[in-house]
This record gives C-alpha cells, sequence and structure tokens, in this order.
C-alpha cells in the first residue's frame, strides 16, 4: 500500500496522489498548483511515474486544484479511464475548459508584451490548451455513485459524499492489501447547500484533507445575519457592492442567500449582477443534480422554482456587457470572479471601483495574504491591479463562515468513523496541519503529515512525531485557498 503524493502535501493545493495497490498503479486526483510563483511552477514539474502505466485515475470532486493537470497528463501519455461521479464529470468539463481558455488567453497577452522587448523566447507555453481538454474529456467515466461499489482491476472502490461541492466524493478503496480512504475536500456541515458528508468505514489508513484543521466556523446563521447588515449597510451608501467569489459552490450560496434575504426584506432589492459565465454554467448543473442538495433547496427545485436567481438578478456573458457596468449609476451588486481577486473579471471591477469611497467590497472567501485580495484585507492603501497603481478607499468587509470546506470538528467527527486507521495528513498550511497532528495523537491517533517527497507504506512507515524530514516550516503559509471554487 505504497503512496506518493504528487501535490497537496505541506501545501494546501496541487492534489494528487499516486498509489501502488493491489498490483495496480492508481493516481487520486491530479489537480493544479494556485498559488505564488514557486507554487506555480510546480505544475511544470514531470510526474514521478509513467502517465502511460496509470491502470485509471480516480477523482474525488471538479475543483481546479483537484482536476486541473489532467490534460496534462493526457499530454504526456496517460490514455486510461477516468472515474467519478455524473456531477463531477460536468464540472470537469466547465472548470477544464475555462482554465485552457484562461491559459491560452495569458500566453497571447505575455506574448504580445514580450514581443515589444524582443524577450517572446521567454514565453511559456500554456499547459494544455482545448483540444488537449476535449481529448480528456473522452476519458471521463462517470460510474461512481454514492453507497456504490465498482470494481477496478483487483480493488473495490466505493464513492461516499463528501458534502463539498456538487458530486464530491470521499473513496473507499478495498484491496488484498487492506482498505484506504481518501476524503478529497469534506463540506462544512453548516453549508447552505450540501448535504452532510457521510461516515467512513473502518479502515487501515486514511488521507485527510486538514484545510481548516486548526478552527471552527462561525454558525452559518451568524454568518447570514452578519451578510445581511454589511449588505444593508453597503447599499446606503449608494455605490457598487463588489462580491469576489469562486464559479463553484460559493457563488450558488451566496445567490441562495441573496435571494433569501431580498425576498423576507432583510435587504433591499437592488440589482444583482452575475459577471462570470462559468459560475452562470456551473448553476445549470444544481438544477440537474439538485437532489444531492439539502431537503429545503432541493424541495424548491422540484417545485419548479429557482433557488439561485433572485429576482433582480441579471447574468453578464460578454466582455462587452461586463464593461458596460463601470457606466451604471446607483447601488448594485457585482459577483465575479475569481475567490481571491488573483484574476477574472473581478480584477477589472476592481480596477474601476476600489479607489471609490461609496463602494463596497464584500470578501466572503478566504484570501491568502500573498493574493491581492490579501493585501487589500491587510489594509493595503495603494494595489496594481492591471498594471495601475489603485487606491484602495473603498469599504472592505470580511464575512467568514460561508466556506466549504470542513472545520476541526467536522474533520475530527469524520476521522473518528476510522476505527484504529494510520492517519495520514494532506492538504493543508504546515502550522495547520500541526495543530491537528498534536489533536489527533491527543486522542491517542497515530497519524503522520505526509511529505511532499518520496514514497510512505500506507500502514508501516511513521516518523518521529509525525512530522517527515525536512518538513518546510513558513513554504506555504498564508497559502490556505479553495481553489478554483
Amino acid at each position: 500500500m505504497h503512496l506518493q503524493s504528487i501535490g497537496a502535501a505541506e501545501t494546501v493545493t496541487g492534489s494528487g496522489h499516486y498509489l501502488r495497490l493491489g498490483g495496480m498503479e492508481l493516481l487520486i486526483d491530479c489537480g493544479l498548483f494556485q498559488g505564488n510563483d514557486e507554487l506555480e511552477a510546480r505544475n511544470r514539474a514531470a510526474f514521478p511515474f509513467d502517465p502511460a502505466r496509470l491502470d485509471a485515475v480516480l477523482l474525488t470532486h471538479a475543483h481546479l486544484d483537484h482536476v486541473g493537470r489532467l490534460p496534462l497528463l493526457y499530454k504526456r501519455g496517460f490514455r486510461g479511464p477516468i472515474y467519478c461521479t455524473r456531477p463531477t464529470a460536468a464540472l470537469a468539463e466547465t472548470v477544464l475548459l475555462d482554465s485552457a481558455r484562461l491559459q491560452t488567453e495569458s500566453h497571447s497577452r505575455e506574448l504580445r508584451w514580450a514581443r515589444r522587448s524582443g524577450h517572446e523566447a521567454e514565453v511559456l507555453e500554456p499547459l494544455y490548451e482545448e483540444e488537449d481538454v476535449h481529448n480528456t474529456l473522452a476519458l471521463l467515466r462517470p460510474q461512481l455513485a454514492f453507497g456504490e461499489t465498482l470494481q477496478v482491476g483487483k480493488l473495490k472502490v466505493r464513492a461516499e459524499r463528501a458534502g463539498h461541492i456538487l458530486g464530491s466524493a470521499f473513496l473507499v478503496l478495498d484491496a488484498p492489501e487492506g482498505r484506504v480512504v481518501f476524503s478529497g475536500d469534506l463540506g462544512n456541515r453548516e453549508s447552505g447547500l450540501q448535504q452532510d458528508f457521510t461516515l467512513p468505514p473502518d479502515a487501515d489508513a486514511v488521507l485527510i484533507e486538514t484545510t481548516y484543521g486548526d478552527r471552527t466556523h462561525r454558525p452559518l446563521a451568524q454568518t447570514v445575519q452578519e451578510f445581511a447588515q454589511v449588505l444593508s449597510k453597503s447599499v446606503r451608501l449608494g455605490g457598487k457592492i463588489l462580491i469576489p467569489s469562486f464559479a463553484i459552490e460559493r457563488t450558488q450560496v451566496i445567490l441562495y442567500t441573496l435571494k433569501h434575504l431580498m425576498d423576507s426584506g432583510q435587504v433591499p432589492r437592488i440589482p444583482i449582477f452575475l459577471d462570470s459565465p462559468m459560475a452562470a454554467r456551473a448553476t445549470n448543473e444544481y438544477f440537474e443534480y439538485g437532489d444531492e442538495l439539502r431537503p429545503e433547496v432541493r424541495d424548491l427545485l422540484r417545485g419548479g422554482e429557482d433557488p439561485f436567481r433572485p429576482s433582480t438578478l441579471h447574468v453578464v456573458t460578454t466582455a462587452q456587457e461586463s464593461q458596460r457596468l463601470n457606466r451604471y449609476d446607483g447601488a448594485a451588486i457585482i459577483l465575479a470572479g475569481n475567490g481571491m481577486m488573483t484574476g477574472g473579471r473581478i480584477q477589472h471591477h476592481l480596477k474601476h471601483q476600489l479607489w471609490k469611497p461609496t463602494t463596497s467590497l464584500v470578501v466572503v472567501s478566504y484570501q491568502s495574504p500573498s493574493s491581492l485580495g490579501g493585501r487589500i484585507v491587510e489594509g493595503a492603501k495603494e494595489v496594481r491591479i492591471m498594471g495601475e497603481e489603485i487606491a484602495v478607499r473603498a469599504q472592505v468587509h470580511t464575512i467568514g463562515g460561508f466556506s466549504a470546506h470542513a472545520d476541526q470538528d467536522d474533520l475530527l467527527a469524520w476521522v473518528e468513523a476510522t476505527g484504529k486507521a494510520h492517519i495520514w495528513l494532506v492538504h493543508g498550511e504546515v502550522k495547520v496541519m500541526e495543530t491537528f497532528l498534536g489533536v489527533l495523537e491527543g486522542q491517542g491517533r497515530v497519524a503522520d503529515i505526509m511529505p511532499k517527497e518520496g514514497s510512505v507504506d500506507l500502514q508501516t512507515t511513521h516518523f518521529p512525531g509525525g512530522r517527515p524530514p525536512g518538513l518546510a516550516q513558513d513554504e506555504d503559509r498564508g497559502q490556505r485557498a479553495e481553489a478554483g471554487e
């Protein structure tokens, strides 16, 4: 039962786990690294295995940091099946095509700038293009279903509800050598949309994400109340209300909450502009797979009501329409990607609105300190956006509690069900994992932080104090991200 991380070890992003089990070579997720330049450079590194030899890929869910390198895997020789749930297959198409488009556009822009100084040879090619995505999508096998077992070679694979985003699953793998469980990303049990995760069975080994392993979230009711107060205050200023948001799950939660608040009279009915074609496409999948959502949301969908469409909602599709919002007078909410403000249409709106005292910036996602959003939240008086220095005069509000990730209490409740399994910590900042490691050890559990280099035996390898040799202390501190959300 040997495993080597290709991402999300000693960091939050780029999830991927190369597993040799049952005489097979498998990859669990194949995500894109997102964050600072050092992290993103790892996307171009060679895989520590021959992609052509892989028997299969198993996906937990469709966020970019879990599926974003799949087309690169195809380019380097992989031609096997990619197993996932049906909603994950649908969302992966949206996510990967958008990723290819953004890479192509970024490459063209950088090439244009480089030619002016004669440095075009230094511009890196995109990791992959749209054709690579279509070839990858042809390998998807949406044959995983919650609670059902699929035979993959000598392995039995069972998907169970993870409660993180639409289609998200944790995976239970049974082989002659034993049972291993991969958590993927687990959901917040106070989610406004997703049903709670189910509990895993006893296992020999378990990989668990630790994104928020050092804290507990605020109750959802308090978060919604704070959100309503901030919006009401912002409306009185009469300017734009900018809400940066990830396209999958976070946008749908915010739309659902806005509809509730406006219908109940807690927030004035003002225009809402959804300026994210990707988010609009992703929202359509919530109708297709609405039975997966909480009963109160599912019942609205079954009754023919759109729970994600406030009465004042306008969906912005073209870049020209997005630019025209700069000339819109009066209070309005603009919901745009991406969540950490590192790219996407939100940057265009920040450039034109952040310097105005009547503007409100409502932050509903975690911001890494190194990101544009992180610098604004930390109180920067001026930030560089699209090559221009912009004064920060807007009212900045941070709303915690909308997270789609499990907190420490959620993680402990989930992992407790695995019996005496050897616990491996992934998908977290080093300091956060060390905190969670201490909690687990206090409960008498055998736990280790997964090393970012080298292979481990999931049952027998154990490091002193649970810390692998050379464990980084500061490499990814502040890089916690709900990447692609």
